[in-house]
């Protein structure tokens, strides 16, 4: 039984085909970058509500994004459009923590909230707490 015979390696891991005269490194298959960019920015779309995942997943596919896009403008990474879709999507979960946030600041800084507090502080039963939450949304409504 005889073993089929391939061309010599020029090195080990590469065929004799593909050798480079210039010593030149060839572009990467994968691009790690993007791929995290596009992981990164899925889950900060899905995680904008939660400030920390929102605003630090989308951060982080912002800045994968844009590593992923320099690498494969200069040709030594694939994937150019997964890393730009992931640094969109890590935009746009930035902008949606962002929107989240400063709702959250208005609301919780706001006169409404304070008299909320007050009666809460003051409530002597389960049934004045629950009339004091039901004033305090009407109060946000109007």
């Amino acid at each position: 039984m005889s073993l089929p015979s391939y061309p010599d390696a020029s090195y080990p891991g590469q065929s004799a085909g593909q050798h480079d005269p210039y010593g030149g490194q060839a572009p990467a298959r994968t691009n790690g970058f993007a791929v995290a960019a596009l992981v990164l920015g899925l889950l900060a779309c899905l995680f904008f509500w939660t400030i920390v995942g929102g605003l630090l997943l989308g951060l982080l596919a912002v800045i994968f994004g844009i590593v992923a896009a320099l690498r494969t403008r200069q040709g030594r990474a694939p994937r150019r459009v997964m890393a730009i879709v992931g640094t969109v999507f890590g935009a746009l979960g930035l902008i949606g923590s962002a929107i989240v946030l400063v709702a959250a600041i208005s609301v919780f800084d706001s006169q409404e909230f304070k008299n909320f507090e007050d009666c809460v502080d003051k409530a002597t039963s389960q049934s004045a707490e629950d009339r004091c939450t039901e004033d305090f949304v009407d109060e946000l409504t109007n």
